[in-house]
């Protein structure tokens, strides 16, 4: 079900400068913790990244009460009635854990924020709070577990955060992330949390290239991981004309082996960016699906179409704002997320943030002046 022209694959398109720096910028928005609520450290490199560029273009940035990054950058075009307002939204949270509780010897319980498979974080080496300090998920070694309880899930109760330390100064409440370190292999990337430190990486480049015939309106948003509310904040203090989401998507492309082939595989590695139809928080604008859809063709973009399912965005939140914002969702598929580490395409990526440019440089008010169906 890969919604890809044949010979879009083939031709170069258009691309956007790529190189060390925007590998070097992604592996430190990875590297940094930001679980859902504690977002301080991606924030303080979102700002560094884009608030000269933004102030030299007579545009705006600030930091509202939930901790969004909103940048409002005009365009140039003087045409009266010629300009959409555009709104592009990127989640700079992460899953991870928060600590609810000290035990003995720097030992600590925890909650997970965000949704995660309990089975997947144990004796994962995690960073608490905003000093680093490391410390392991333990859980009871295998040579004292029964029979019976290998058969049955790990509860989470039964797991602890152990610093290794008699004393820390590890305080209640404090996040803990996975500390997973950024790796090239090939043509691919493994991190934690390229949800969505990907869009994050996208979106600052949009932000520092933003086409002259919209008003971009881009928010680095938090806590989408735990129900898009930084989303709902923006969007509605925003109040654009369309919106379009910047996300990393599941890519269950896996072999079957049963099967001659995987058809349950939600996006596929190395096809281009995901266009999203529908998941649970939203069914998208057709209008947006049809331009984004077009304008790969055009440029010779690959790209796929998105299989129903799975997890939402933060279009679920914006578009239910106000009076209704059309919205859709463009990702970059990525293998493995929600845990530890993350494998994604470079290429994806890329072909990610050349659709985006070339779709918003052609985006006119015709495009909503049409009915939806």
């Amino acid at each position: 079900m890969i919604a890809q022209n044949s010979t879009a694959k083939n031709r170069p398109g258009r691309r956007p400068p790529f190189g060390a720096a925007q590998l070097k910028l992604l592996e430190r928005l990875c590297t940094a913790c930001a679980v859902s609520g504690d977002e301080g450290e991606v924030r303080a490199i979102v700002l560094e990244q884009i608030q000269e560029h933004v102030r030299s273009k007579n545009g705006e940035v600030k930091v509202d009460a939930l901790g969004n990054v909103l940048v409002s950058l005009p365009g140039s075009s003087t045409a009266l009635g010629a300009r959409l307002r555009v709104m592009l939204a990127a989640h700079m949270d992460e899953v991870g854990f928060m600590i609810i509780q000290a035990e003995e010897d720097g030992i600590y319980r925890f909650e997970t924020v965000g949704s995660m498979d309990v089975r997947q974080i144990v004796g994962k080496p995690v960073w608490i709070g905003h000093q680093h300090i490391p410390g392991v998920i333990g859980a009871k070694p295998i040579h004292l577990t029964g029979k019976d309880e290998i058969k049955s899930l790990i509860s989470l109760d039964t797991l602890r955060i152990d610093t290794g330390l008699g004393k820390t100064k590890v305080q209640i409440g404090e996040r803990a992330a996975f500390t997973t370190p950024f790796l090239r292999l090939g043509p691919s990337l493994r991190a934690k949390a390229l949800d969505n430190r990907l869009g994050v990486s996208a979106l600052i480049e949009l932000v520092k290239n933003a086409p002259s015939n919209i008003d971009l309106l881009a928010a680095f948003t938090v806590q989408e991981e735990v129900g898009g509310r930084g989303a709902r904040v923006a969007a509605y203090a925003f109040n654009p004309d369309m919106a379009i989401a910047l996300d990393s998507t599941p890519a269950y492309d896996l072999p079957v082996w049963d099967e001659t082939e995987n058809a349950v595989y939600n996006t596929r590695l190395g096809h281009g960016p995901a266009i999203y139809l529908a998941d649970p928080g939203t069914l998208s604008d057709p209008r947006l699906i049809r331009h984004l859809a077009q304008s790969a063709e055009t440029a010779g973009i690959p790209y796929q179409l998105r299989q129903p399912g799975g997890g939402g965005t933060d279009a679920g939140a914006i578009h239910l704002q106000r009076a209704g914002i059309p919205s859709v969702s463009v990702s970059v598929p990525s293998r493995y997320q929600h845990t530890a580490a993350s494998i994604c395409r470079i290429a994806d990526w890329q072909d990610t943030l050349a659709l985006l440019q070339v779709a918003l440089s052609s985006l006119t008010p015709a495009l909503l002046a049409v009915e939806r169906a």
